[in-house]
């Protein structure tokens, strides 16, 4: 069964009803983002929560040293990296990583194999802010992924109720990862974090 990431939580109310709802991870961006939160108010909200669902921070041109000193700060179990970053940085990381990638054609997905990764996860290119976009991307160029990669990915960019079966029936990836589709009016909107969870896991 699929693993579900919902991004972009803000508050305590909508990080439990969504592990309550069957999430496996949530994520907390750093980044300038209308979803953007603080370190403290992150590092606060992460200690209320259970231990069974991974807490991730998600930074954007972030020096290594400082992610994994914020991640320590915050309790983070994982690094959700969109840098341009020398591959040899990654190896010297305590937090695990998740190396993001903006896909747009072949070369994108061939440098990934330069990253060594706790997982990598793939997303849709452009938009005003990385990632959260509400675009996909096409699919069938993850089709070259080495296996090593591709038993690591983590689906994202414009998956909703109407794609996100056939996303995972044709990429097979290990977790998807959610943002504004779950949302209503900008904010997060439970009943359909609920809805999404429930599809993507072929709960009936």
């Amino acid at each position: 069964m699929v693993k579900v990431k919902i991004c972009g939580i803000r508050d305590l109310a909508t990080a439990l009803a969504a592990v309550e709802a069957g999430a496996d991870a949530l994520g907390f961006v750093f980044a300038r983002s209308k979803r953007k939160i603080s370190y403290e108010e992150a590092r606060e909200l992460i200690s209320k929560l259970p231990k069974g669902v991974a807490k991730v921070g998600v930074f954007v041109d972030k020096s290594i040293a400082f992610t994994q000193e914020i991640g320590k700060y915050c309790s983070l179990d994982y690094i959700q990296l969109h840098n341009k970053i020398d591959p040899l940085d990654l190896t010297y990381c305590r937090i695990p990583i998740i190396k993001a990638f903006s896909i747009r054609n072949e070369e994108d997905v061939i440098g990934m194999e330069k990253y060594k990764a706790s997982f990598y996860l793939v997303d849709s290119y452009g938009g005003d802010y990385i990632g959260g976009n509400g675009k996909s991307f096409k699919w069938e160029l993850l089709d070259s992924l080495k296996p090593a990669i591709k038993r690591k990915l983590i689906l994202a960019g414009g998956l909703d109720l109407n794609n996100i079966s056939q996303a995972i029936e044709r990429v097979k990836p290990l977790w998807v990862d959610v943002s504004s589709s779950v949302e209503t009016d900008g904010k997060k909107d439970v009943l359909k974090i609920k809805e999404f969870i429930k599809k993507a896991k072929n709960i009936l």
